[in-house]
């Protein structure tokens, strides 16, 4: 039975300009996948190859490309600040380098001003994952190459809208690039290249260091980074536990957000494994940002592996139990295993509902970075469930942003909050199968309909709106 609403208004009021949105990325939503000048993408590659398991059309997602008006709408009907939407590389730049698809920049153009039209702030990613087939094939984020071009995009896309967007996120998540993308195949481009994936992640960091550069050359301001991050834990007591969850907490969260905020990456012999001038290159990638994006979904439970099935199926080749790794299969000669995180609940993905991990990321965050930690927003934080009627999804929000409002009390710089998504997505390789909208997408017709959550964050946003210029 679905977890009765929670009463609206009954949050602690968040400081003054706390920035409410939502958001969504490109190749989960936008549809339009060959047309307009748009040229393909390696996630569009890996879906004609049936790599999304219910075989939903990720070319149609969810229409945003001919329907974006509509769920602008959407986000006024919310009240929301913000919305963080992503620019397809593909149909900005069909070839990754080359020619620039006018077509393609008029669409971010008119959404630009839709959204702006509405007193909605568009907060642009520039790199949600979908990199221009012609550079996947010619090897991706392994080359150096890829982070020239994606310089040059950038400032293709800055200088039509640097005149009006006011938030610029570089790159989304590159450590799920990296990971899922190059080390173990799940996603696109497929590569298993396991510590063979290294040079990917490096790549991201310097394309997303020339693209602080690019978008500041425009005349961008406000520019960030979305990382995600998951507290670890070691799944239990002995010392190889603890050594296997070092392992994975330094690959999984430090490797990427050291480089960006400290400008060296958290271990020497990693920084060895890298391609290029690295010392060269960590000064570009520590450009400085006027703030740093947050995407949290669970903590991970990490251990030593073992021969044989794991904990709830989690680790030893077998699918991982929870946070970014929710029915991923992972190889079993990885030097750590994902096992059960334990929680009372678990989202339709099968990802444990642990929102006190929110909090003690975010505090430990600013242990860990003191004054190099800019401002931050959370870039992304939501849950995959089904039904109109999603008390569930309710409950979770609530507890999150429970769990944020501590942090942000605790003297953590938080200034923004993002929920994923706003409207039911292509949830990559699951498909349509996974929804983690407020707005319920049915992909035979492309109808929305607003869920039972997405009055509740209305209501929410409304009551923490009106106690603007009184909370403190």
């Amino acid at each position: 039975m679905p977890t009765p609403p929670v009463p609206p208004g009954a949050l602690p009021a968040f400081p003054p300009g706390f920035l409410w949105g939502a958001a969504a990325s490109a190749f989960q939503t936008e549809g339009a996948a060959r047309t307009g000048g748009k040229g393909p993408s390696g996630w569009d590659d890996f879906a004609d190859q049936g790599r999304i398991k219910d075989g939903a059309d990720a070319s149609r997602g969810t229409g945003f490309h001919d329907r974006y008006r509509e769920d602008v709408a959407l986000l006024a009907g919310l009240g929301a600040d913000a919305f963080r939407f992503s620019v397809s590389w593909p149909r900005v730049v069909p070839g990754g380098s080359g020619p620039v698809n006018p077509a393609g920049l008029d669409f971010y153009e008119r959404l630009v001003d839709e959204l702006l039209g509405r007193g909605i702030t568009p907060a642009p990613t520039l790199y949600h994952w979908d990199t221009p087939l012609p550079l996947d094939r010619a090897g991706g984020w392994l080359e150096r190459d890829t982070a020239a071009r994606f310089a040059e995009y950038a400032s293709a896309v800055a200088e039509r809208l640097a005149d009006r967007v006011p938030m610029w996120i570089t790159i989304n998540e590159p450590a799920e690039v990296t990971l899922l993308g190059y080390a173990i195949g799940e996603h696109a481009p497929g590569h298993r290249l396991l510590f063979g994936a290294l040079p990917a992640a490096h790549h991201q960091l310097l394309a997303h260091g020339l693209a602080v550069q690019a978008l500041r050359a425009a005349g961008a301001r406000n520019i960030g980074i979305a990382c995600s991050h998951s507290p670890v834990r070691p799944a239990g007591d002995s010392e190889a536990d603890r050594t296997a969850a070092a392992v994975y907490d330094t690959l999984v969260n430090w490797t990427f957000a050291d480089p960006v905020l400290t400008g060296r990456y958290p271990d020497e012999e990693l920084a060895a494994l890298l391609p290029g001038p690295v010392a060269e290159d960590l000064s570009v990638i520590a450009a400085p940002l006027d703030w740093y994006g947050v995407n949290y979904y669970a903590p991970m439970a990490v251990g030593a592996p073992e021969p044989g099935p794991a904990a709830d199926g989690a680790g030893g080749g077998t699918e991982g139990a929870g946070g970014a790794f929710g029915g991923i299969t992972l190889p079993p000669d990885l030097p750590f295993a994902l096992r059960e995180t334990e929680s009372e609940e678990r989202t339709d993905f099968g990802w444990p509902v642990v929102p006190e991990g929110l909090y003690d990321l975010l505090t430990g965050l600013r242990d860990r970075y003191g004054r190099a930690l800019p401002p931050l927003y959370i870039t992304e934080n939501g849950c995959s469930y089904g039904g109109l009627d999603d008390g569930r999804r309710i409950a979770y929000l609530d507890s999150h942003l429970r769990a944020l409002h501590r942090a942000v009390t605790d003297g953590v710089d938080v200034r923004g909050y993002f929920t994923w998504s706003l409207t039911d997505n292509i949830e990559w390789v699951e498909g349509a199968s996974q929804r983690f909208g407020l707005v319920h997408v049915d992909y035979a017709t492309l109808e929305r309909t607003p869920k039972a959550s997405y009055a509740w964050y209305r209501d929410t946003i409304a009551a923490q709106h009106a106690t603007r210029g009184t909370s403190g």
